[in-house]
């Protein structure tokens, strides 16, 4: 699941010229824990070890860190198995400060992409506000010798009305300066520091960073109560004070969304309400729709191979 932006900080591309261009069981309360931090954190990487290890640093990603199985993602804290259905029910305020409810929907499909000669699994994200949905996003992952999970890029679709409104779209090298990110750290329980996860430039922008704000948190959601659950605080540098929390668990990953900070305006709070498998005949009406929305991508340029089936 991917950060939403207020319409502040999203960029929203015309599909027009996009195509001109070419190119419960505690209480069943929905607050999060609350996070014991003091100021913006900081937004320079942090190495997590030297050159043959597990790294942190965008600047080292590379077709070197990856084998065959790099878009295999097994982390236990960041798990994509293909077919798994995640779906985060709650509330949120819009642009005009009015709350709404807010549920996301993540499939992991049984597509790979290859992507700066990476092969990456193919995320599906939808969000719904109120019922209708406004975003469409397919995002790629990948996972290193080392156990990291890398952020390759997305492409999002934006609708309106049931009418496709337009879109963004960045991946590693395109466009150019376009770098990828960190999706889960290997062992995010000993990382310190603050981490990107992924960066294109205007006027794609898309610039997120993250650090582990808290390990062994206790909280219980929908589908189950667990004991030692890792707090991911993500932010963007331009806009101090506003924080995005997620919790993942060990062998299922993100649990629940919350917030901090005084400049956050969505407060958006979400919890894990649906975990399971898709059956072979719903997978495949999955794949059908995610490989039409690749054709619209690669229409917009989106410069890479088109997708193939997972293969282990």
């Amino acid at each position: 699941m991917a950060r939403r932006r207020r319409s502040r900080v999203a960029v929203l591309v015309p599909v027009a010229i996009l195509l001109v261009t070419a190119s419960a069981c505690d209480g069943g309360s929905d607050e999060p824990t609350p996070v014991a931090t003091s100021g913006a954190p900081s937004p320079t990487a942090t190495p997590d070890g030297p050159t043959g290890s597990a790294t942190l640093d965008p600047e080292e990603f590379g077709s070197s860190l990856f084998d065959d199985t790099s878009h295999v993602v097994d982390s236990e804290w960041f798990p994509l198995v293909p077919g798994t259905r995640y779906v985060w029910e709650g509330r949120a305020f819009d642009d005009e400060g009015q709350r709404i409810e807010r549920r996301v929907e993540f499939i992991v499909t049984d597509l790979t992409k290859v992507i700066g000669g990476v092969r990456a699994i193919v995320g599906w994200d939808r969000d719904y506000d109120d019922g209708t949905m406004g975003e469409s996003e397919l995002i790629f992952y990948a996972q290193d010798r080392y156990g990291t999970v890398w952020h390759l890029g997305e492409y999002v679709e934006h609708w309106q009305d049931g009418e496709l409104d337009g879109g963004r779209l960045w991946v590693v090298g395109d466009p150019e300066g376009a770098q990828a990110g960190i999706g889960m750290p290997a062992d995010p329980t000993t990382v310190e520091g603050t981490y990107s996860q992924g960066f294109a430039p205007r006027p794609w922008f898309w610039n997120d960073d993250a650090r582990v704000a808290d390990v062994g948190v206790r909280t219980c959601v929908p589908v189950d109560c667990f004991e030692s659950a890792i707090v991911i605080e993500e932010f963007e540098p331009r806009f101090p004070n506003a924080f995005q929390l997620k919790y993942y668990a060990p062998g299922v990953g993100n649990i629940r969304v919350g917030w901090r900070g005084r400049e956050e305006e969505e407060h958006e709070v979400m919890v894990l309400t649906e975990f399971e498998q898709l059956s072979a005949e719903d997978l495949a009406e999955v794949r059908a729709s995610v490989l039409a929305q690749e054709r619209r991508g690669l229409a917009y340029s989106l410069s890479t191979e088109p997708m193939e089936p997972f293969q282990s």
